[in-house]
């Protein structure tokens, strides 16, 4: 009797062993999952925020991180020279959000990039990042990306957020409550819209 409970209890433990190496097996064959590669950053000499909306890379790409795919892959990152990243944007605060926020936080307050706000980082650093870049960090080169006055507009907002001087914009748009003419006892023949 205690060799058959043996047989069952070893069976039962098989089985469980197969059910989860299947499990295992079906799992890691058919994900698509799509991955960072680093070996790519260090062929084209970019940083992966180049070619990709994740700073950290993987995801979606960018126009840049497209057009290279569609390159085969080549050793260079294909660059867009006269393309603005931000065309009739005049607005530091806006540019900041539009290209830096990503990376730095809304408020500077750092997330896959270095925090910016109250570290007192100087002008002349903050136009050498943006448009040159920090491989190391993997922050992308900006150059060619704004126009004069739109660089000298983000500067300036960066600047302001280092020294804490930054109005900060409203973390959400506040809109006026809808007025409608229509109630439920309004009659039929009102037009009140809807079917």
């Amino acid at each position: 009797m205690k060799q058959k409970n043996w047989l069952i209890h070893y069976l039962r433990l098989l089985g469980i062993a197969a059910i989860a190496l299947f499990i295992f097996l079906a799992i890691s064959s058919s994900s698509n999952s799509v991955q960072a590669l680093p070996e790519y950053s260090h062929r084209t000499g970019e940083p992966c925020a180049v070619c990709h909306v994740n700073p950290g890379g993987g995801g979606p790409r960018t126009l840049r991180g497209a057009l290279w795919a569609a390159q085969g892959r080549a050793d260079a990152v294909p660059a867009l020279p006269g393309v603005l990243l931000a065309p009739g944007v005049t607005d530091g605060a806006e540019l900041y959000e539009i290209a830096c926020a990503t990376c730095h936080g809304l408020y500077g307050e750092g997330l896959f990039g270095r925090r910016i706000a109250n570290t007192g980082v100087k002008e002349n650093k903050i136009r050498s990042n943006i448009l040159r870049g920090r491989l190391q960090s993997g922050m992308p080169s900006f150059e060619g990306m704004f126009t004069d006055a739109q660089l000298q507009a983000l500067i300036e907002y960066t600047l302001a957020l280092s020294t804490g001087k930054a109005e900060i914009p409203p973390a959400s748009y506040p809109l006026e409550s809808p007025a409608f003419e229509c109630s439920s006892q309004s009659t039929p023949s009102e037009t009140c819209g809807g079917n």
